[in-house]
């Protein structure tokens, strides 16, 4: 038997489709709600970050996290691990992550116009034509971004994407889903032995890739009976120490018979591979009106392997809080609008795990004792010892990672 991907727009009836192939079949429906959180249990990953991995909006921290990266490693494997079994409907976005060798896969995209789309979202979620319109467009911008990382493809509802491309403007549910049961018959996607390999090396893959994330490394993994090969797309000074290293992790994968290292298309550009330090901080969130000064910190971050990223003002700092979860603040007190001592009072209400560091040239002993009080990991004063430093944002990471531990 065979496995149905389904991958749509927004409001154009992809969840009356797939419940109707379900109801008249023996398929299970597998949706990216039920992927998640697979990957989520595998990877010790928030659902939340894993679900982003789908989002347009990337985290201003992720060129030092890798996090999208590793979780889509992690739903990688989630579906690899899926596809053991047969008689699935894959519902959602995460289905594109199946190779194109896994030949018993029919492969299928619904869409419709506007004007249709704005009519179901109408009669489905009493949407207005404008928000729906601006909920139509942010997600085709989701699945189109999607769709470019993981094919280069800009056109989320490429042909050449897939088996089938249903007009849902044109056809009814009940048309569509015969439309889909009848290309099951079809001998091109029907289970062959050929397809089965294909499966049990996108399984062996999908294990390496999750076994390199979680030693800090991000390549791409192709495998083939046994034999994998990495693909490294970032340009690295030592490339024979890279392949060294990566060989050394990828051959205590079981089932790896042999592990082969090449350069890709993109290694040759600006971009330098990075490992990711898993000991070090890789979300500090520093929070600073004199712009001068937080950008050279920054960059002395950055060369001691701490992942930061900037703004300068009380408002945005917290606007970023909600958005990309810093994990250690380093927080001016003195600043235009909202000052540090309330920034620090709301971060601690709103997102008590993120530990911050107070670091100003004005403050007071009054001053540091609200701050402490209120929660801060540490209170400096300017001009701060970049050791100094480095050392509070290590010990403020570990307590965050003991956290971590305790609670997983």
């Amino acid at each position: 038997m065979s496995v149905i991907t389904v991958f749509s727009g927004i409001f154009c009836k992809e969840d009356s489709v797939v419940h109707e192939i379900a109801g008249s079949t023996s398929y299970r429906l597998i949706t990216d709600k039920t992927l998640v959180g697979d990957a989520a249990g595998l990877s010790g990953m928030a659902e939340d970050k894993i679900e982003r991995a789908f989002s347009a909006s990337t985290s201003v921290f992720n060129k030092f996290t890798h996090e999208k990266e590793r979780a889509i490693a992690y739903l990688r494997l989630a579906l690899a691990k899926t596809l053991s079994e047969d008689n699935l409907i894959i519902s959602g976005m995460a289905g594109q992550l199946i190779p194109k060798e896994v030949t018993h896969v029919l492969r299928t995209c619904l869409i419709a116009d506007l004007k249709f789309r704005t009519r179901v979202a109408a009669e489905e979620k009493g949407l207005s034509e404008k928000e729906a319109v601006k909920l139509i467009h942010s997600t085709d911008n989701d699945r189109a971004a999607w769709v470019n990382h993981l094919f280069g493809i800009k056109d989320p509802w490429a042909a050449s994407l897939y088996d089938i491309v249903i007009p849902m403007d044109k056809k009814d549910v009940m048309e569509a889903t015969e439309i889909i049961k009848t290309n099951l018959d079809s001998d091109a996607v029907k289970t062959t032995e050929s397809s089965k390999d294909a499966v049990k090396d996108f399984l062996l893959a999908a294990k390496v890739e999750v076994a390199l994330v979680q030693e800090g490394h991000t390549v791409d993994v192709k495998a083939k009976d046994g034999a994998v090969k990495l693909i490294i797309n970032k340009h690295v000074l030592m490339l024979s120490r890279l392949e060294d290293e990566l060989k050394s992790i990828v051959n205590t994968v079981p089932g790896v018979k042999s592990v082969d290292t090449k350069v890709g298309r993109d290694f040759y550009r600006t971009d330098i591979y990075r490992k990711i330090d898993l000991e070090a901080p890789s979300k500090v969130l520093l929070v600073d009106d004199e712009r001068e000064f937080v950008q050279t910190l920054s960059e002395r971050l950055i060369m001691r392997e701490m992942g930061s990223a900037v703004t300068y003002d009380g408002e945005s700092a917290l606007d970023m809080v909600s958005k990309d979860e810093p994990e250690v603040m380093i927080l001016d007190l003195k600043m235009p609008g909202i000052d540090g001592i309330e920034v620090l009072r709301r971060v601690k209400q709103t997102n008590p795990e993120i530990e911050v560091i107070i670091l100003t040239g004005h403050g007071s002993e009054a001053d540091r004792k609200v701050c402490m009080d209120l929660g801060a990991f540490a209170y400096l004063q300017k001009p701060v010892d970049i050791d100094l430093l480095s050392e509070k944002l290590k010990e403020a990471n570990e307590k965050i990672q003991q956290k971590k531990r305790q609670k997983g």
